[in-house]
């Protein structure tokens, strides 16, 4: 099973095909900034720990680019709760 996730910038996200199922984060990008919105696991690709592949994925994308990132996703908010290598990627809001 590969587990390669790809960026589709067409359909802002980033992308796990396993079996011909697609499982995918949304989001929306700014310069410097992207939001990571929602993510998806369909059911055939359930409990085998994908959405922590695509998290930590999305991160380190989002570390390789530069941006900071804002955990709109709940899935992708708790990852990076439980993952501190990864929480100076946080955008703080400003003062």
């Amino acid at each position: 099973m590969s587990q390669e996730v790809v960026d589709n910038p067409s359909h802002h996200r980033y992308e796990l095909v396993i079996d011909g199922n697609t499982a995918f984060v949304t989001y929306r990008r700014e310069p410097g900034l992207i939001t990571f919105i929602h993510t998806v696991v369909p059911p055939p690709l359930g409990g085998r720990g994908l959405a922590s592949v695509l998290a930590r994925a999305v991160f380190e994308a989002a570390r390789t680019h530069g941006e900071k990132v804002i955990p709109q996703c709940p899935v992708v908010a708790a990852y990076i709760q439980k993952h501190p290598e990864f929480q100076d990627l946080v955008a703080r809001p400003s003062p």
